[in-house]
């Protein structure tokens, strides 16, 4: 059965790039439905935005949707990573600016958010893309691929000259509530040098220590340190199920991620969606249900650091 939230979770903070206060309404959505953002602050018939893959527009340092009117959503990978790994299949996030607000800089505010309101059970199965075979795409040393898998994997490897980084490599199974144990909390993360670079070009106006990890050389600047030792590749593979989940429903396949982004995964979609023959929508039956992201899952699997 497709999955709603039993009641609105309502969100307020700031924008990453533009430090404008924002607030978001995430409510439930009839079955069928599927996400979709919603601007408040702009006329009705210009509002309503598909959280699909089709709908994004090249952006380097985020997710970022667009309609055909022009009116834009960004930074949406952390909410929509929440509502995969908590099995919210319908969902209307009414918004009243162009920025998802960056709260601590993971998905877990999100997760607390829909844990805490629960979710409700829809009369209509759940259809989920099951990959046939593989398809991969490269941009220099980058690469993103999916391969046929009986649940969504995610294997990810990332590599920076940063010392506090370095190389960090993870495989996670993301059945059972695994992205709300594993990933949920993991925060978004930066070079000092980065964060001085966006700033002279009016960015990350809205970036603290408190909602990012800063690195410098081999020096963690963020107050309290890392809340994982491997934090900076969990946070991409968090990214990455955000992203995927603009396919329009779950995965059934294993997603390989090297040096990958969001624009990456972005453009491995439209590669997927371009070959018929590489996927498949198959209705879910209860053993398939129980392989999904976020099916049965508790606030209990909640990290100690929610």
């Amino acid at each position: 059965m497709q999955n709603t939230l039993k009641s609105a979770a309502v969100f307020e903070g700031r924008g990453l790039h533009s430090g404008a206060p924002v607030r978001m309404v995430v409510r439930p959505a009839s079955a069928d439905y599927g996400i979709w953002f919603k601007r408040t602050d702009v006329p009705a018939r210009d509002a309503m935005i598909a959280a699909l893959w089709d709908q994004v527009v090249p952006s380097r340092l985020c997710t970022l949707i667009r309609n055909d009117a022009g009116v834009e959503v960004s930074t949406i990978e952390h909410v929509m990573a929440a509502l995969a790994g908590c099995a919210v299949h319908n969902a209307i996030i009414e918004i009243d600016g162009p920025e998802v607000p960056i709260l601590d800089g993971s998905a877990v505010p999100f997760v607390q958010g829909f844990l805490a309101r629960g979710l409700i059970e829809q009369r209509a199965p759940v259809r989920a893309i099951r990959i046939l075979k593989t398809v991969e795409v490269r941009e220099g040393e980058a690469v993103a691929r999916l391969s046929p898998a009986d649940m969504l994997e995610i294997d990810f490897r990332i590599q920076f000259d940063e010392a506090a980084i370095g190389v960090q490599e993870k495989h996670l199974n993301l059945s059972n509530g695994a992205f709300v144990r594993e990933l949920c909390d993991s925060r978004t993360f930066c070079r000092q040098s980065d964060v001085d670079a966006m700033r002279a070009n009016g960015l990350a106006l809205g970036g603290t220590l408190d909602n990012a990890v800063v690195f410098e050389g081999d020096r963690v600047l963020s107050p309290g340190g890392l809340r994982h030792a491997d934090e900076p590749v969990r946070h991409k593979m968090l990214d990455a199920m955000g992203d995927l989940y603009l396919a329009g429903g779950p995965i059934l396949g294993r997603y390989t991620g090297i040096r990958a982004g969001h624009a990456l995964t972005n453009r491995l979609l439209r590669a997927l969606f371009a070959d018929p023959s590489a996927w498949r929508m198959m209705e879910c039956n209860g053993q398939t249900l129980g392989k999904l992201p976020g099916m049965g899952v508790h606030r209990r699997d909640l990290p100690a650091t929610a």
